[in-house]
């Protein structure tokens, strides 16, 4: 073989070798359990929904987008099916009261669902395991699991199986007088029963898997749906699709959640009071915080004591000029005039007998005020002021205020 052919082949091995290598791991499907009419994931219901419109040909099939109370307030019928397949069907009391009326007057209800509220199966008298719901999937829990039918009723010993997480819910308690088993789980325990009420049926099965796309796909398990729907009316009134509960799986058992957010904070005491004292201190905010603020007044300062200012910068100006004689008799005569003001005294003779008043009205010691007077009378009879003098007289003259009454 020429060495060129020999290198075209090296080389074309090569690339299928790295596309193989790069080519990316198929992924695996959306496991989710949606239980919806149009979703064709493996847990999802579009087979079912659709083998149910060749199963009723004659019926036009109504889907419901409300809980049952309202759709039983809507309607009047006698003879009619109503289909619900969810994960978890939680109901309110008040649906509880419907389907219990409905079933009541002649009509069938059919419920399959993982967990079916309690206060629907103590109404009638049954009581099964909790499912739980699996977050992730654990390949270790999975293995080949099957459902069955009763063979007395349905003549049909079939076991209807395929791979994922073992189908072993169960009913623990039912009215062995009101009601029949109509199926078994893989460990041969009643998992679908008929419950006569009234006029009409409850069909409640516990494995909504056995009707997802997933299990009816494998083999001949189709025939387990047909077979499941056998004893119901060929010909109803209506059929009715439950698309409202499958959606609400994220209730809780007591069914109130599906108020909505809001319910589900009241639901919790500590949630409920919290979301109370948010919405008080809200309002008080809204009718306090939110009024029109008043406008930020400025301060306004206080007047100014102009004589004050005025004298102080006319002392200024007699001091720079070093005019004592001046300064002096100003204060003399200001002195004087708080004399003749505040003790109604004649200045003009400044004898004993007036300092002894003067004293005596102004609290003032007989030395101090004749030391005070003294001093007026040596400047009043000098030409010139020193500062000393002027500092002296300037003293005792305050002191003598401070002292007075």
């Amino acid at each position: 073989m020429p060495q060129f052919i020999r290198y075209y082949i090296f080389l074309f091995i090569t690339i299928v070798m790295v596309a193989a290598c790069n080519q990316q791991p198929s992924k695996l499907p959306v496991l989710t359990e949606t239980f919806e009419k149009k979703d064709k994931t493996p847990f999802g219901t579009y087979i079912t929904y659709n083998q149910m419109e060749q199963l009723y040909p004659h019926n036009t099939i109504f889907i419901k987008r409300q809980n049952f109370q309202t759709t039983w307030s809507e309607i009047s019928d006698t003879k009619a099916l109503y289909v619900s397949i969810s994960n978890n069907v939680f109901l309110t009391k008040a649906d509880v009261t419907a389907m219990l009326q409905y079933v009541y007057a002649g009509n069938t209800m059919f419920i399959s669902g993982n967990n079916i509220d309690k206060k629907l199966l103590d109404t009638l008298g049954c009581s099964t395991t909790e499912s739980q719901d699996m977050p992730y999937v654990v390949p270790e829990l999975m293995n080949y699991t099957h459902v069955g039918l009763e063979p007395s009723l349905f003549n049909d010993s079939t076991k209807y199986s395929y791979f994922y997480y073992p189908l072993d819910n169960k009913f623990l308690k039912y009215d062995t007088a009101q009601s029949r088993v109509l199926g078994v789980n893989q460990n041969g325990k009643p998992n679908f029963i008929l419950l006569f009420h009234g006029k009409g049926r409850f069909y409640l099965h516990l494995e909504p898997k056995a009707f997802s796309n997933y299990f009816l796909l494998q083999k001949s398990n189709y025939k387990y749906l047909q077979q499941a729907l056998a004893f119901t009316n060929e010909n109803p009134e209506q059929v009715f699709w439950d698309d409202f509960y499958c959606k609400k799986n994220y209730a809780t058992s007591d069914g109130e959640s599906e108020e909505g957010t809001f319910a589900m904070l009241t639901k919790y005491p500590p949630l409920k009071w919290a979301l109370w004292l948010t919405l008080l201190l809200l309002a008080l905010y809204i009718l306090f915080g939110g009024k029109r603020r008043q406008r930020i007044i400025e301060v306004v300062k206080p007047n100014i004591n102009t004589t004050v200012a005025f004298t102080e910068t006319i002392g200024r100006l007699y001091l720079q000029s070093k005019n004592n004689r001046n300064i002096a008799d100003k204060m003399i005569l200001y002195f004087f005039e708080q004399i003749r003001t505040q003790y109604f005294l004649n200045t003009n003779h400044l004898n004993d007998e007036f300092i002894d008043t003067v004293s005596r009205k102004s609290n003032v010691s007989i030395e101090k005020t004749k030391k005070l007077f003294k001093t007026i009378h040596q400047i009043q009879n000098n030409f010139d002021v020193s500062d000393h003098q002027l500092l002296s007289l300037n003293n005792q003259i305050e002191h003598f205020n401070k002292t007075k009454i």
